[in-house]
């Protein structure tokens, strides 16, 4: 697990598959998550294709315009989304984070399987 500003391009080339998370933020990703996928965009961009990735995203009110900016960024990357996204409305209840877990868990299991 790497911050957004910490992790890199070498991180993405190495990776079987990413998982995105991002609180929303005035309708829209985080600025880390966006300085992320700026940062990764053009050095990732013909070499990972396909790459499998899934994304969380919390919001006090609405996610669909967070969830919706990614998802256009990463459909550029020609990324490979391989679970449904995990929107998350409202205060963290113990129903969100073991959803959390679940999305965790089965892409750390497909990606084991190899049918991600």
């Amino acid at each position: 697990m790497l911050d957004a500003f910490a992790a890199s391009s070498s991180d993405v080339l190495s990776a079987d598959g990413v998982i995105l998370g991002t609180p929303a933020r005035f309708g829209y990703m985080s600025g880390a998550v966006k300085d992320f996928l700026e940062r990764v965009y053009h050095p990732c961009l013909d070499k990972t294709v396909g790459l499998p990735w899934a994304l969380f995203v919390k919001g006090d009110t609405d996610t669909s315009g967070a969830a919706s900016s990614v998802e256009r960024i990463v459909i550029g990357l020609k990324w490979r989304r391989v679970l449904p996204i995990l929107e998350v409305v409202g205060p963290i209840t113990s129903e969100s984070a073991e959803a959390a877990q679940e999305l965790g868990g089965a892409f750390a299991a497909g990606l084991e399987a190899g049918i991600f």
